[in-house]
């Protein structure tokens, strides 16, 4: 079987379309938290949509499992294979189209997201979806879980970005839905079916995506705050004073900046004591005159007045603003050095993530004593990275095997709050289980139905989602 398998794949993509278990496959196999470990009959590497398309055909035919992957940067294991044929877009990596008066770009599946943020400056437009994986997810895999990033606050989700999509179907059908229009109301908008469906129902083979004005003028700040209230009360004098220039404010626990000064290399602390919490606050303007400095100032000044902030450093250059984001962005990545995480991206209203954060803290501290808290995240959107450090003298698997119960005290608290137990990373494989606990059935009903209709062979991404 596999071997005809492989001989059918390469007759439609060549000998470079395709990978054989084996020493090459291994890349595609393993995940980026190292929570599964995939397998597969082979890796199709597809060139063009109808190519896609043909391979789609074939495993419908023999009934095999396809999942869809990108740059295989995803956190809650949504690109796992177990089985079947992993569908690689790496090789769907054009640049179709710019039209900068129509602030549009189209844009294969498989383009690396810092592709498409460069190729947007260089049409002297912008693309404002940005994330710590950048340099290897792909725009597909971006569109395919509805990604956030640091910009949600004033551009939105991956899904207020995208106008129009290409998706071959689960029989193998093309769908060229690849519209720049911002007013289209011709019927059901079949787009957002795709959107955020992890691939479990058709493969996103490109997309026309929204682009910006350039940012020309740019203000960035980190404060320290003595309270999560306060960092509360600067979030909301900085969106009031600055309106839409606001375009990112992350929070980060004493903790978390604690263990990326620590374990990254070049990264210190700007702040000479250490300090309970800390905002990084950016704004930015396409109007290259916008005293955007000066009235970051303003901000902070009031915020010094009333005491939300001890202390404030607002960056001078280029590289100071670089140096402030990496400290926000090495925070998983130096989690690491601690030893065993379990991470939680949720997300709360506005209003009650101070409230979310500190009852979370005192519950899981109270379950586990010395367990280590670590949250940091999107604070302007309300999304909340909740990561829990092991205890110093704790074995990391005994840690691991605490998962599903700080699942359900973090989760629990979530759900009573209103709030999401995804944010931005998606459900993949890791919380399906728990989707089906908090969801409402009539939720997961429509989702099956949805799932049935599209894709009622089950061979698209299957085991992820519901």
């Amino acid at each position: 079987m596999n071997e005809q398998l492989l001989t059918a794949l390469t007759d439609i993509l060549g000998p470079k379309g395709v990978v054989a278990p084996g020493p090459d496959m291994e890349g595609y196999l393993e995940e980026s938290r190292d929570l599964y470990r995939g397998e597969a009959l082979a890796v199709a590497k597809p060139a063009t949509t109808d190519e896609v398309a043909a391979v789609v055909r074939l495993c419908a035919q023999s009934g095999l499992p396809i999942v869809p992957q990108g740059g295989n940067t995803g956190l809650v294991g949504g690109a796992v294979a177990e089985g079947g044929v992993i569908l690689s877009t790496e090789r769907l990596n054009r640049i179709r189209d710019t039209d900068p008066l129509n602030m549009t770009m189209t844009v294969e599946a498989g383009v690396i997201l810092q592709n498409v943020q460069q190729a947007a400056d260089a049409a002297d437009c912008f693309f404002p979806l940005s994330l710590a994986a950048e340099g290897t997810c792909r725009i597909g895999g971006n569109i395919a879980t509805n990604a956030g990033g640091t910009a949600v606050l004033r551009y939105g989700n991956t899904r207020e970005l995208v106008l129009g999509l290409e998706v071959v179907t689960a029989d193998g059908e093309v769908w060229n839905g690849l519209k720049g229009l911002r007013k289209d109301n011709t019927g059901y908008d079949l787009k957002q079916l795709f959107i955020g469906s992890e691939g479990t129902l058709g493969v996103i083979t490109a997309a026309v995506i929204k682009l910006f004005p350039k940012p020309r003028a740019r203000a960035t700040a980190l404060a320290a705050c003595p309270d999560l209230d306060s960092l509360m009360k600067l979030f909301d004098i900085a969106r009031t004073r600055a309106g839409d220039s606001l375009t990112a404010f992350e929070m980060m626990a004493r903790f978390a900046v604690e263990v990326a000064t620590t374990h990254m290399e070049g990264l210190r602390d700007p702040f000479e004591q250490s300090h309970s919490w800390y905002a990084l606050l950016e704004l930015t303007s396409s109007r290259p005159d916008d005293a955007l400095d000066d009235l970051l100032e303003t901000v902070l000044g009031e915020a010094f007045e009333a005491e939300w902030v001890a202390d404030a450093v607002i960056a001078s250059s280029l590289t100071q603003v670089e140096e402030l984001w990496r400290l926000r962005e090495s925070i998983s990545e130096a989690q690491k050095h601690e030893g065993g995480s379990i991470k939680h991206d949720v997300s709360v209203p506005v209003s009650k993530v101070a409230h979310f954060i500190m009852r979370a803290m005192d519950l899981v501290g109270e379950a586990l004593p010395g367990i280590r808290p670590c949250p940091f995240g999107h604070i302007g959107d309300g999304n909340i990275h909740f990561n829990l450090t092991q205890p110093e003298a704790m074995d990391k698997s005994a840690f691991l095997d605490q998962w599903e119960a700080m699942n359900r005290i973090v989760h629990d608290l979530v759900v009573d709050l209103g709030g999401s137990i995804s944010a931005e990373h998606g459900i993949g494989k890791l919380k399906r289980a728990e989707l089906a606990h908090y969801a409402p059935e009539i939720e997961i009903r429509m989702m099956r139905a949805i799932k049935a209709a599209l894709d009622p062979n089950n061979i698209m991404n299957p085991g992820k989602v519901v």
